[in-house]
């Protein structure tokens, strides 16, 4: 007590409130200094942490936009557009102080969707027509002409694609029965000389390959150079009017035609010029030319269009042929034409009609046009037709002459046309072959 009351007569500060006696005022400044130095550590502190969850939850938000909006990248315009900004700030906190960035509009994404849907089942409805409508026709005894053009209306709004699984297929079937690289063309190789070779109609007649028909034949099938890359068969329907396919036909690598078609003048537009074989029916040398008895050099003048083409003869599918198609190759060799006379090989045409017959083609005998066709599927890796078209209108139901140069029908009951054009229609659906069925695009 005395000790206070000495200490208190000192003039020492009064006690505090607690009753512990007050620090002197230098250690007060120190603790004070202290005091403030820890604060505005804390301060520090929860800075860092502040801007570190900041950083954290712009990373989230940045990482959610871009799973919600794939196409945009993760600088997206907010960022960088708040990158401009006040320098000294951290990006992601002034990422976070921005006003967050529009969803990405998704209406592309809408329309892609709905044309994906579209296409799919525009390819569905297609292969629907490919693979059931065409083959039940084939059941049909009388076929409709407004049937066919129903089904040639739709396959006109599918996208036609060449399938090289199906082309190889279908070439490997032809093969393995018909074998056109090597028996389509009677050559010396498959045509022995002194055998006797039957005919391909007249079947129980034969043919003596004598000397002097041993030496017409060439020695070696002349289209063993095959595949050919592009080739157009061209047949003579009235749908090539006013085509404008002529362009197209040149730009072929091998162009195949039947029975002397016209090919020069106004109509080359929609015919084309080119030619590197053409089918003879005996029965025009014999009606236009009286058999080449006379009129031989109109005849040589007429073909003369067609360049160094071949001259494919059905010399040995009917005995009246032969001598007919006989006489075509001395004319030829007597005015040395730039043409040349082959003879179709009538093993490989019954062959060939055998294998339609199974499939339904069940005629008299098929068409050239059609034989024609089978031949180029095996001898070339893209085939397209033009002027196949045996009907008497268009799919809009407009008139069209049997051929584009006259309206001369066929003889009624002698071709399987609907059931040939049925099974081009399904060549067409498989993708093995193309059939242009209206006009050609314009250069």
């Amino acid at each position: 007590m005395a000790a206070a009351a000495q200490g208190e007569g000192r003039g020492a500060a009064p006690l505090c409130c607690h009753g512990r006696l007050p620090l002197p005022a230098a250690r007060l400044k120190y603790y004070g200094a202290a005091a403030a130095a820890a604060g505005a550590a804390a301060e520090r502190t929860m800075r860092a942490v502040i801007a570190l969850a900041a950083a954290l939850g712009s990373l989230l938000l940045a990482a959610c936009l871009l799973r919600l909006g794939g196409e945009r990248p993760l600088r997206a315009r907010g960022l960088e557009e708040e990158a401009e900004g006040a320098p000294g700030t951290p990006k992601v906190v002034r990422a976070l102080r921005a006003p967050p960035p529009p969803f990405p509009r998704t209406g592309n994404r809408t329309t892609a969707n709905k044309n994906g849907i579209y296409q799919f089942e525009q390819a569905s409805k297609c292969k629907a027509i490919q693979d059931n409508i065409l083959s039940s026709s084939i059941k049909k005894k009388r076929y409709s002409e407004d049937y066919y053009l129903h089904i040639v209306k739709k396959l006109q709004n599918c996208t036609w694609i060449r399938r090289p699984e199906e082309s190889a297929k279908f070439r490997s079937e032809l093969a393995s029965c018909c074998d056109a690289a090597h028996n389509f063309i009677a050559s010396q190789n498959n045509t022995p000389l002194g055998s006797n070779m039957s005919y391909e109609v007249d079947s129980k007649k034969t043919i003596l390959i004598t000397e002097d028909i041993y030496r017409m034949l060439p020695v070696s099938p002349p289209l063993s150079v095959y595949p050919f890359k592009n080739c157009a068969v061209v047949g003579n329907g009235g749908i090539l009017k006013n085509s404008s396919c002529g362009a197209e036909i040149d730009r072929s690598d091998f162009v195949f035609r039947c029975n002397l078609p016209p090919t020069t003048g106004s109509i080359s537009k929609d015919v084309g010029n080119k030619t590197n074989l053409v089918t003879v029916n005996p029965s025009i040398i014999a009606q236009k030319y009286n058999k080449l008895n006379e009129k031989k050099t109109e005849f040589v003048e007429n073909i003369a269009v067609y360049g160094d083409a071949f001259l494919l003869l059905p010399a040995f599918s009917f005995r009246s042929n032969t001598a007919t198609s006989f006489k075509v190759y001395h004319t030829l060799q007597e005015f040395k034409a730039t043409q040349r006379a082959i003879f179709f090989h009538p093993t490989y045409l019954k062959s060939l009609a055998q294998f339609w017959r199974t499939k339904g083609v069940k005629a008299y005998r098929l068409s050239s046009g059609f034989m024609i066709t089978s031949a180029a599927v095996e001898l070339c890796e893209n085939v397209k037709l033009y002027g196949f078209w045996p009907f008497s209108k268009s799919t809009e139901k407009m008139p069209i002459s049997h051929h584009y140069y006259d309206n001369q029908l066929p003889k009624p009951g002698f071709h399987a046309m609907p059931k040939e054009y049925n099974q081009i229609l399904q060549l067409h659906g498989k993708g093995i072959l193309k059939l242009q069925f209206g006009k050609c695009e314009s250069d």
